[in-house]
Formats: C-alpha cells, structure tokens, sequence
C-alpha cells in the first residue's frame, strides 16, 4: 500500500508540473488522424517528428471518438517513460504529458476507463483519477501483465512476462467476471506471446510473438473468434507489416481504418506505424 501511495503521488506530481505542456499546439497538426496522409497497403510512419521521433514511441492507440490521440516515449537521453496525449480541440492537436508510463496504457471503447495492466484509472471531470488495481484476481504476484485490452462486451485479453509470456482472456458471464484462463496452443505457441489487442466486437485477437516460421524478431499475428466461440488457428499478417525487425504493440483505431503497431529496425530505435486496416479484413475466414 505504501508503495502504491508514492506511486500515486509521484504520477500526481508529473501531471502538476506539465501542466503547463497543456496548451501547447501545433499549428501543423489539424485535421482527422492528426492531419497525416492517410496510408494504403503499405505500412508508413506515423506522424514523423511529432510521435515518431529519435526517442523510443510505442503503443498508439485513439479514443473511441477519434479526438485524442496516445501513446508512450522513453526518452532517450533520460532512459524515463511517459505517456504523452494529443488532444483536438477546434479541429488542432494539443499535446501534453498525461504522467509517467505504467504499463501497456489502452482506453477501453466507452473511453472512460485506462487500462494500464494489472492498474486503471477512470476519466473524471478533470482528466484521469488517481492509479486503483483493477482486482484481486489480476493482481496476482506470480503474474505479470504488460497490456491488458478489453472489448465493448468486456472481454479482458491480457499478456503475462512471468508464467511463460502466455496471453490469457477474462470473459463476463451473466454479469459477472469470470477469471483469466490461458489460451489454447493456437494462440500461446512459440518462443513468447504478448501485448493483446481485443477487437471491440469481439471477433478478433492481434497479439506479437516469436515462431520459428516467422519474419524476424517477433510478428504480428491475429487469431479470429469462432463460430463456437473458440479462436482460430493464429495467421501471421505477412509481409509488408511483418520484416525482420520487431513488429509490436498492434491496436485498430475504434472506427476500424487502420491498424497502429510498433516497429524496431536497425535504422530506428522505435516508431509508429499504420496501414490500412484491409490487412485484416483480407484475413478473415469466410464463415457460413
């Protein structure tokens, strides 16, 4: 408990002292996606020298109505993690440092509730509440979890570095939460498994894990829910997401266009990517 009181503090404390970062505006920045040009089939930087920068950027994801915009830095030259925020107000991107990083942050689609692992916080009238655990049964010691996502159903999909790097789901049956259980070995096969991304409707999972088949360092891969409920055989995105270099840390942007992952390469120590959510849909089986 106390070690969590000096948490909150020291995540209050960053907060108070950018706030001054709050206003800030770039002229550049207006317009739908952070006014960049919208990309195809082949997966573009996003937003270069604004988000993809010669820091560390990771895991972008937007609000479910498009007007905020997040992600997280480790800033090179102080090895610190944050997580910064566009927002858009009056159709221009206003940036600013929400606190430091805790987690794999992800917005749940009622835009109310950021997960941030085993942690949440809840939007209030003033911005985001204070750090709270989101319950007993993912606070466990032996588990660690880097990203937790959840559906509009509340389906929880969540990794874990601790117990073989395995993603687990965590289902509401009848209103009430049931406990993360393992997927099968269709999904946690491999070298590792992590930082899931659950579909608001339910019908996909897009995770980052280590085959033998694979491109590279680690890949992209989604798994598609099943008639029955089950989730499909996991189908590696191909090439042009996937190279040899780390591809991580996917999400689709809640109006279903595009697809947002984390690309390492031996030219960049980390950037954003997006491409054209059709990557996806080309994927999907046909289901009688």
């Amino acid at each position: 408990m106390k070690a969590m009181s000096i948490f909150t503090v020291s995540f209050s404390l960053l907060i108070m002292s950018s706030a001054s970062m709050a206003n800030q505006v770039s002229e550049t920045l207006t317009g739908p996606y952070l006014g960049q040009k919208k990309p195809g089939n082949v997966p573009q930087v996003f937003a270069p020298g604004a988000v993809s920068t010669k820091h560390r950027d990771y895991n972008a994801f937007f609000s479910p109505d498009m007007t905020e915009f997040y992600f997280t830095r480790r800033d090179n030259d102080t090895g610190n993690w944050t997580l910064i925020s566009y927002v858009q107000q009056n159709n221009q991107w206003h940036e600013q440092v929400v606190g430091p990083r805790v987690g794999r942050p992800f917005l749940a689609p009622d835009g109310q509730t950021m997960h941030l692992g085993k942690y949440y916080m809840a939007r209030t009238a003033c911005g985001w509440g204070s750090l709270q655990v989101l319950g007993p049964m993912f606070a466990r010691n032996d588990w660690g979890i880097m990203r937790l996502t959840s559906s509009r159903k509340g389906t929880y999909i969540l990794d874990d570095y601790k117990s073989g790097d395995v993603i687990r789901v965590s289902e509401v049956v009848n209103g009430k939460r049931q406990p993360p259980v393992a997927l099968g070995p269709e999904v946690n096969t491999g070298k590792y498994n992590a930082h899931p991304f659950i579909a608001p409707d339910d019908s996909y999972i897009i995770w980052d894990g280590q085959r033998e088949e694979g491109y590279g360092d680690s890949d992209l891969y989604i798994s598609f829910r099943q008639k029955d409920g089950s989730w499909g055989e996991a189908i590696n995105l191909g090439a042009p997401v996937n190279t040899a270099g780390r591809e991580a840390s996917a999400s689709v942007t809640p109006d279903g266009k595009y697809l947002f992952f984390n690309r390492d390469a031996e030219s960049a120590e980390g950037d954003i990517y997006w491409v054209d959510a059709q990557v996806i849909e080309r994927l999907r089986p046909v289901q009688d």
